[in-house]
């Protein structure tokens, strides 16, 4: 489960810090509010490429971090600890 999304310097973003709840989470507003720019960041914190037109204007790069929140069980724990990364808390 997504626990957590840190944003830095993404289109209109200069510093956006979220925190989810276990449930469904809406994000609702209207044309222009930042929807897809939060999706977009989500994207690339799951690995999609950026685009240089994704970095706020007048910044030098943009920062995207996202915490999960995985059962010990969680099949993503296994291949973290493959990988050689450690996987403890978020």
């Amino acid at each position: 489960m997504l626990a957590a999304l840190s944003i830095r310097d993404v289109v209109l973003i200069e510093r956006l810090d979220l925190s989810f709840a276990r449930g469904l989470s809406v994000f609702t507003g209207e044309t222009g509010a930042g929807k897809s720019i939060l999706l977009d960041s989500l994207g690339l914190a799951l690995g999609a490429r950026a685009e240089s037109g994704l970095v706020r204007h007048g910044a030098a790069q943009l920062s995207v971090t996202a915490a999960f929140d995985l059962a010990p069980t969680h099949p993503a724990r296994r291949i973290a600890a493959e990988l050689g990364i450690a996987c403890e808390g978020d």
